[in-house]
């Protein structure tokens, strides 16, 4: 550990900082800090990536580290190491729950491929960190690993590893139940009702929104919605338009209420026209031409307010616009729209992205053999 602890010493002389100044930065002790750095406390990887981000230098010291930690066993396949040695800064949930911010914003830049690892050695370093944490500041990390394995199960749904977004779909509700924060349980089984879409259950999707409603007194607008919207997505994909059409009404009279700290679930912040999204998206999913006719109308009014930053769930948007113009049919606008989403999905690797592209060799199987379909089919095979 001598090499780590010279290497840490040096980082802190070229940018003159003390080790009282360190332990500020990392939200750590400071003896605690010093002792593991003259080698009388076992280095930790919370530890070590405290401080490589505080100096700026997480990626060497990890490297230098590595052969000082002991290799972690695997629980539920969550790789957990031995708990954490010393007190646990309460600021240290901060210190996460800081960052959930920005990753969500870099999944709409990035897609799912380039931030899985970082959101899951984050995720693993929280649970670690909870087994040694006192009551208090246990029961917040709690809550904050479950906000990191929810979008950790997002990121692995998006990129088309069900298995995995199953596993830290289920880990979230067990971490949200042990926080004993109700608003984060009705958030985890609207996570379960998000896969259940994935997995075409559409009585599924019903069931755990309908679950994440009970007691629906007590939660917060922003739970209501998204429990609210999922349930309109599984009446959808029953065929009850009308269903689907009386709870999106009562998402929508929810929205502007939406003003809680949560850092998590925050999309019915961040996409405009929210509600109408989620409406249009339920039309297309019913199979009906005449839904289909005002999901292309409610489309084309979403698209215009939408941010050319969003590029990933922009073409998720317009491809889901294109199925419902593809059953009208319009075949032109179509293949346009194919052709603009194709080259992100190589790029974010987001396989929602290509499997709502190969769905659309269904609607447009009328139209197949016109010239519009074969260039269609050539774009879905580019990315098949």
């Amino acid at each position: 550990m001598s090499e780590f602890g010279d290497e840490v010493r040096r980082l802190m002389t070229d940018q003159g900082l003390s080790v009282r100044e360190l332990a500020r930065r990392s939200h750590w002790d400071s003896s605690h800090l010093s002792k593991v750095l003259n080698g009388r406390k076992p280095v930790t990887p919370a530890l070590v990536a405290a401080i490589g981000d505080a100096l700026g230098a997480r990626e060497e010291l990890t490297a230098l580290a590595a052969d000082a930690i002991p290799a972690a066993p695997s629980a539920n396949g969550v790789r957990v190491t031995a708990a954490h040695q010393g007190p646990v800064a309460p600021e240290l949930v901060d210190y996460f729950r800081g960052q959930l911010p920005g990753h969500y914003q870099a999944d709409m830049f990035l897609g799912p491929r380039h931030l899985i690892p970082t959101v899951k050695t984050q995720a693993e370093l929280i649970i670690q960190l909870v087994q040694g944490a006192g009551a208090g500041v246990r029961r917040d990390l709690l809550g904050v690993g479950a906000a990191y394995a929810a979008l950790l199960g997002w990121l692995y749904q998006d990129a088309g590893d069900l298995q995995s977004s199953g596993h830290w779909r289920d880990l979230t509700l067990a971490l949200a139940h042990r926080s004993s924060d109700a608003q984060l349980v009705s958030y985890a089984l609207t996570n379960k009702a998000m896969m259940a879409v994935d997995l075409g259950d559409g009585r599924a999707v019903v069931d755990f929104a309908q679950a994440a409603l009970a007691g629906q007194v007590r939660l917060c607008p922003k739970v209501r919605v998204l429990a609210l919207q999922h349930e309109a997505q599984g009446f959808a994909m029953l065929k009850d338009r009308a269903e689907a059409d009386r709870l999106m009404d009562t998402a929508e009279t929810l929205t502007e209420r939406v003003d809680d700290d949560y850092p998590w679930g925050n999309a019915c912040r961040r996409t405009p026209a929210y509600v109408q999204v989620q409406r249009a998206t339920c039309y297309g999913r019913t199979g009906r031409p005449a839904d289909a006719a005002d999901a292309a109308a409610l489309w084309d009014q979403i698209q215009a307010a939408m941010p050319e930053a969003q590029r990933r769930d922009n073409a998720v948007f317009h491809v889901r616009q294109a199925a419902v113009l593809a059953v009208l049919p319009d075949p032109e606008r179509v293949t346009s729209i194919a052709a603009g989403a194709a080259g992100l999905v190589q790029e974010t690797g987001s396989a929602r992205l290509r499997r709502e592209l190969l769905a659309l060799r269904g609607p447009a199987r009328g139209w197949a053999h016109t010239p519009a379909g074969r260039e269609l089919g050539e774009i879905i095979a580019s990315i098949a």
